[in-house]
């Protein structure tokens, strides 16, 4: 049976620094291939589907069917781990050698290669596929891909970062209510401890997991959403308040009580994903990207068992206490470099990677998309329908790490860390002031 599912959210964007040089070798032509001779192109595309989850299977295999339809293009294909893939972007655009077409978050990261003028917009493909395509995108799809009026990147999914995912077999084992307060979660943590159960399991071996997945909700839960965006902007807010200090202190609170298990800074996400599907935890907090990874790799049975709520509230929160954090989620951009019968080809790449038949087949490999589908509700589990349902009855609150920039990004990773090692919240949230640098 089909269903049409609906996805969508608006999000408002922060643009930041850039960085770049001169001197690339970005998609060519050889021969006469533009007067459709026998000539071929060439372009280069970079992602970080490299992984065995359906999200990436479903990518790679769009991508391996853009090169069985057009023969005469030559592509280079670069499949980069997520964990590092921010980094080596960042690094080719300081050399001005981005790849043609590349997968890109949305917010400050593609905000860095507009401002360092390294991308090109996208308009005229989208409004050669007005009809059966970019008209189906839902309201804000593109605003976060988006400046001065111009679409720079196509989207592909919906990008929520603080799910709660928990195991309702061991909270109801363990006789352990699912939290709604802190005072709760403070109480389910101190309870699976005594069972040796892990209360919230974290992979965050690169730093930017305990940012996205607990920091960004929790932060939004004390000081609210508009006091952060003015903080990152500098409009009378700073990350010295006491409002963000408190939130730091709070996510100080939980790694002093346990919640994370030790070496949490030590493992990486697919492994604190293994640890929760194989009940040896409680709660994880996770994305779009735990949905994928849990349906390629957790049995039928303890599927069954996980439920998804929202983080719990705080006291004297001014902040939604319901709220995801979200961001319109990644899409693929134009080096700026390419150009002629090469950038004709570029375009027919994004659009058969992004296009409905793409968002299609992304929504059945377990992906939450920002565009309007008509599914096959067989192909996704019980655990794609709840998280649906929820994100679809809940308001959304910024991504830290979508609208900070990237050094104040990073000295916000790096904090989290020194606080689940006994680092002190005040001296933490000066440094993330100094590196915001307003």
């Amino acid at each position: 049976m089909k269903k049409m599912l609906l996805m969508g959210l608006t999000i408002m964007m922060v643009v930041v620094l850039a960085a770049c040089g001169s001197n690339n070798k970005a998609g060519s032509e050889t021969g006469n291939s533009a007067a459709g001779g026998s000539g071929q192109i060439s372009l280069s595309i970079w992602h970080n589907f490299s992984g065995d989850d359906q999200r990436a299977k479903t990518m790679r295999g769009l991508i391996e069917q853009y090169q069985s339809a057009h023969p005469e293009v030559k592509l280079d294909v670069q499949a980069i781990p997520a964990d590092g893939y921010k980094q080596r972007l960042k690094t080719v655009a300081a050399a001005n050698e981005l790849p043609d077409v590349f997968l890109t978050n949305p917010g400050s990261m593609i905000a860095e290669f507009y401002n360092g003028d390294l991308i090109q917009p996208i308009d005229d493909l989208l409004s050669a596929h007005q009809g059966e395509w970019s008209d189906q995108f839902l309201p804000g799809a593109f605003d976060a891909l988006s400046f001065d009026g111009k679409v720079y990147g196509a989207p592909i999914n919906l990008s929520p970062s603080t799910i709660l995912y928990y195991n309702s077999a061991l909270f109801e084992k363990y006789n352990v209510k699912v939290p709604e307060t802190w005072d709760e979660l403070m109480t389910a943590v101190q309870a699976f401890k005594d069972n040796n159960i892990i209360p919230i399991v974290m992979g965050n071996k690169a730093n930017w997991v305990a940012n996205s997945t607990v920091m960004s909700v929790l932060g939004d839960r004390v000081t609210g959403s508009d006091w952060y965006l003015n903080a990152v902007k500098g409009e009378g807010a700073s990350f010295t308040d006491p409002e963000f200090v408190q939130a730091l202190t709070y996510f100080k609170q939980l790694a002093d009580a346990g919640a994370f298990q030790d070496g949490a800074n030590s493992i990486d996400n697919a492994q604190a994903e293994q640890l929760f599907s194989q009940e040896q935890a409680a709660m994880t907090l996770g994305g779009n990207w735990t949905l994928t990874d849990l349906a390629s790799t957790a049995s039928e049975d303890f599927l069954n068992k996980v439920e998804v709520t929202t983080f719990p509230s705080v006291p004297d929160g001014k902040g939604e206490s319901n709220a995801v954090t979200a961001s319109t989620g990644t899409g693929f951009a134009l080096n700026k470099k390419v150009e002629g019968a090469a950038r004709d080809a570029a375009l027919d790449l994004i659009y058969t990677i992004s296009g409905p038949d793409a968002q299609k087949a992304i929504a059945e490999s377990n992906i939450l998309v920002n565009y309007k589908v008509d599914m096959d509700t067989a192909k996704a589990t019980p655990l794609f329908t709840k998280t649906y349902e929820l994100i679809s009855s809940v308001p959304f609150a910024p991504v830290y790490d979508a609208y900070m920039s990237s050094a104040g990004t990073e000295a916000l990773n790096n904090g989290l860390q020194e606080l689940m090692l006994g680092g002190d919240p005040a001296a933490v949230a000066k440094k993330v002031q100094e590196a915001q640098g307003n």
